[in-house]
């Protein structure tokens, strides 16, 4: 790509994402890079000379996506010269089969090896390029460059990787073992944010609540009161938040502290405490429930979102129907829902998969059919309420029409007849579907 550089060409790169938070923030991070080295984001593939592909391997249906996205990107690069990366989960996981399989990747990068993006763009060498080695600590000189796609809304990672091998989770061969950035290094990002104006951020890492500042031993709960305490930032969020990790003390700051948003993602996977046992979560569904009632008792407003796992080798419909009954119990503001597929190297994929593809449809079916009418009831509680949203956008086909998220992260669509893209705005709740709610500005 040098010889792009060197006769004053300006690269241009296009950045595809799939996968969760941690993914959109790396892309972030990795447009930051690539600007910072003289290149200019571009708005579609067609129009780019690098093309980086940030992906995730948590589930196999995003793989089956990455593997036919990648198949028109092979049907690109016959009609024009275009130089293309593979980054991310799979990139980690899969290395250098990758390029086997895919003979048309130029290069491959692992999680912890975006810093070579500078030395990829600024080389000669027509050779595939590889790289997936672990670092122990977190490059600071990334989150500095971070290119946001928001401008008041912002990723803030405190840590990454993950120590506790669910016996269904790929993320510990993907993302490695956990590393925490110093607590200064966090507070210096959020008042960087702060004074560029930002207004909400959601700190990030797979288990946040497992942080701990390397210099002095400190957790999550005493990074999220001082958090709390720097002016200009008005909202504050995080995800995700390990069940048994998650402390009466982070609980009680959240409640005492008026910028952390009363919304919490808490992921119980299944109902059963059969089914946790063999998944290897280290709870109970007892002891989940006493979570949420604490939680609940201190914040009655709290809006709960949670992941469940459908299929799990051995889940009997009596195990199922334990879900079915937690949800029922719980009623969560928000449910992701998914068929248990076995990824390599978990001890789960060793099991065998008894529980039939039909049947993991029919029970993710029920789920979703349960979630959705639990939903549409807590939406309409809405109804002639206003709430204070963050608005992120207007749409395309009605320039009075916006969109944006609560304090408790409903979406919310309203009429608003002057911009406020970028704002806060009260809306006045007029009606509800199961996953929006609809009013107008005041």
């Amino acid at each position: 790509m040098k010889e792009i550089l060197k006769n004053n060409k300006e690269l241009k790169f296009y950045i595809h994402t799939f996968g969760c938070q941690m993914n959109e923030n790396d892309s972030e991070r990795i447009a930051g890079i690539l600007t910072a080295a003289g290149a200019k984001k571009s708005d579609s593939p067609e129009k780019s000379d690098l093309i980086i592909v940030n992906t995730c391997a948590v589930r196999e249906k995003a793989e089956e996506k990455l593997s036919s996205y990648l198949g028109n990107l092979a049907s690109l690069k016959k009609g024009k010269k275009v130089y293309i990366g593979v980054v991310g989960c799979v990139a980690q996981l899969h290395q250098s089969k990758l390029l086997d399989k895919k003979p048309f990747i130029d290069f491959v990068l692992g999680p912890d090896n975006y810093h070579q993006l500078t030395h990829i763009i600024h080389s000669n060498s027509k050779e595939k390029f590889i790289s997936t080695d672990w670092s122990q600590e977190l490059d600071e000189s990334l989150h500095k460059l971070a290119l946001r796609k928001s401008n008041i809304s912002a990723y803030v990672t405190i840590m990454e990787g993950c120590n506790n091998y669910c016996s269904y989770c790929i993320v510990p061969f993907t993302r490695g073992r956990e590393k925490f950035r110093l607590k200064h290094n966090i507070f210096r990002e959020v008042q960087d944010l702060a004074s560029r104006g930002y207004k909400e951020i959601f700190l990030l890492g797979q288990n946040v609540n497992s942080y701990k500042d390397p210099k002095t031993g400190e957790g999550f709960s005493s990074l999220l009161k001082e958090t709390n305490c720097f002016n200009g930032i008005e909202w504050i969020r995080f995800i995700t938040s390990h069940p048994k990790n998650f402390s009466k003390d982070t609980a009680s700051i959240m409640k005492e502290s008026e910028k952390v948003c009363h919304q919490l993602h808490l992921p119980i996977q299944s109902g059963s405490s059969s089914v946790l046992k063999r998944m290897n979560r280290g709870y109970t569904r007892e002891e989940y429930l006493k979570k949420i009632t604490f939680i609940r008792d201190l914040m009655p407003d709290i809006s709960l979102s949670t992941d469940i796992i459908v299929g799990f080798p051995g889940e009997t419909e009596e195990e199922f129907q334990e879900t079915l009954s937690l949800l029922r119990e719980i009623r969560y503001t928000n449910i992701f829902s998914f068929r248990y597929s076995p990824r390599p190297l978990t001890t789960a994929s060793q099991e065998k998969d008894t529980v039939s593809l039909e049947e993991k449809r029919r029970r993710l079916l029920e789920v979703q059919k349960l979630q959705k009418n639990i939903q549409i009831e807590l939406n309409k509680t809405f109804i002639g309420r206003v709430l204070k949203v963050l608005c992120s956008g207007k749409s395309k086909k009605d320039s009075h029409i916006f969109t944006g998220r609560t304090d408790g992260h409903q979406v919310a669509n309203f009429k608003s007849q002057k911009n406020v893209t970028d704002q806060f705005v009260d809306v006045q709740i007029s009606s509800c579907g199961p996953y929006s709610l609809f009013g107008e500005a005041d």
